[in-house]
């Protein structure tokens, strides 16, 4: 019998300029027992200044990745996943670095990872006032869209930028197809994993919107590329059918 791999998460927080919360978020992610990644998008010169001086205050604990130019969310991600497999990472928790999430729950989400190495760990978030009413009511079409492309109800949430993924299968999919490498890139991914066969465990977690919070949602760009991406994934969905509900049959 084979044995299976180590345990070896990291986490992973794609930075655009965050300087003002990526100090608050890195503190409390380096709380718990896993090494740390900030991948710099392109960032302004101040926020690459924070990032720097974070990275130097914590050696060995914190490895910074930086993009010469500001590439999206996606191309950070992917950045650090490539990175990770260099270091020898089994699994990367990833993370957004504006404060929304808390960081307090990472035991949680790497917990559920050992338990279920071969799933993707979702977050599923449970929302507090703060978050704005556009947003939360404009994530339901992306919901519909999803468990139509997925023809199932297993991704409660898949734009949630907080969650955990095996490594090596997301290389081998960005090294096989393009990924969306700005906003759409949560929901793309996510729902390409779900054909390749990983199972989605959906964890609760509670999200909050900083009120000094900084959004990088372009309005008419990003809902171009999420309506696209829905567009590319219900055409690639069709051929995929038989083998999805076959999935669903051989789901006890």
């Amino acid at each position: 019998m084979t044995a299976k791999p180590a345990f070896r998460p990291g986490i992973v927080v794609p930075v655009y300029n965050h300087e003002h919360a990526i100090g608050a978020v890195l503190a409390g992610l380096l709380r718990h027992d896993a090494p740390c990644m900030l991948v710099d998008d392109g960032s302004s010169a101040e926020c690459a200044a924070v990032l720097d001086a974070l990275a130097l205050a914590n050696p060995g604990r914190v490895t910074l990745v930086r993009l010469a130019t500001n590439q999206g969310k996606g191309a950070a991600v992917l950045s650090g996943f490539r990175r990770a497999a260099e270091l020898g990472w089994s699994h990367v928790l990833q993370i957004d670095a504006d404060g929304q999430h808390r960081t307090g729950d990472v035991p949680k989400f790497l917990a559920q990872a050992r338990a279920h190495p071969d799933a993707i760990i979702a977050g599923h978030p449970v929302y507090d006032e703060s978050v704005p009413k556009a947003r939360l009511y404009g994530r339901y079409a992306t919901h519909i869209w999803v468990w139509i492309n997925t023809l199932s109800f297993d991704i409660k949430d898949s734009m949630c930028g907080f969650r955990v993924y095996p490594v090596a299968p997301v290389n081998a999919l960005a090294s096989r197809h393009a990924i969306g490498v700005r906003m759409n890139f949560d929901t793309d991914i996510l729902v390409r994993l779900f054909w390749d066969g990983l199972q989605v465990v959906n964890l609760p977690t509670r999200v909050s919107y900083p009120a000094d919070g900084v959004s990088h949602f372009r309005v008419w760009r990003d809902n171009v590329l999420i309506t696209w991406m829905h567009t590319m994934l219900f055409f690639g969905m069709l051929p995929r059918i038989p083998r999805l509900l076959a999935r669903k049959w051989r789901t006890p």
